[in-house]
């Protein structure tokens, strides 16, 4: 083996290295024991940002927060990252005072995991949130979260409101007026004041990688 296919070798490990190293002083993920329901209050949680904070999600209470389970090596996740749509709802309601959280529940050592993932794909499709690592699993099991993206929505007074798919559009499968984006139009409710008509439906994406 040559020096420079070495040097290659070096770097590329060393690219890799924070995959999965794990983030300095960071407590483990704490979540509510209570499980997710429509018109109950949102499961309390404590996890750590790829940048080393902790988000509480109590610490946002009385606003709007959405809650999206994330994998960047789901082909679900790259389309509504690729095509800008996710990224595109999230800078519309965020500039209008709403919360939004991205989760990524996968184990470690399984696709998208690790804190090194996570921060690139932050960087590449210029993800301006923090991206919460709940790598035990317990927040996700707590919301009931099975596909990456499947979408939660938590009103101001804490209950959680809607909890479902992203679009009615699955890898651009509908589009033009047929779209319907789910969680705007919960949201459109939501901060009206008014109740959620399409609160439930059904996720789709990859599902997400518990560990055992």
């Amino acid at each position: 083996m040559n020096r420079m296919l070495i040097g290659l070798l070096i770097a590329l490990a060393a690219c890799d290295s924070t995959d999965n190293e794990p983030i300095e002083n960071a407590p483990p993920p704490i979540a509510s024991s209570a499980r997710a329901s429509i018109g109950a209050t949102a499961p309390e949680f404590v996890l750590p940002a790829t940048d080393g904070t902790l988000v509480t999600l109590s610490d946002f209470a009385g606003q709007a927060v959405v809650l999206e389970w994330f994998n960047p090596g789901c082909p679900f996740v790259k389309d509504v990252y690729g095509s800008d749509k996710m990224t595109d709802i999230a800078s519309k309601w965020t500039a209008q005072g709403v919360v939004w959280l991205t989760i990524n529940s996968n184990a470690p050592g399984k696709n998208g995991a690790g804190r090194g993932t996570n921060q690139r794909a932050a960087d590449k499709w210029d993800i301006g949130r923090p991206i919460l690592l709940d790598e035990t699993g317990a927040v996700g099991k707590a919301y009931g979260a099975k596909t990456t993206p499947h979408m939660y929505v938590i009103a101001p007074d804490g209950t959680l409101a809607f909890a479902g798919a992203f679009s009615n559009a699955p890898l651009g499968s509908v589009t033009g007026s047929s779209e319907t984006n789910y969680v705007d139009a919960a949201l459109d409710e939501i901060t009206a004041g008014q109740p959620v008509t399409e609160a439930r439906p059904k996720p789709w994406g990859c599902s997400v990688k518990y560990g055992a």
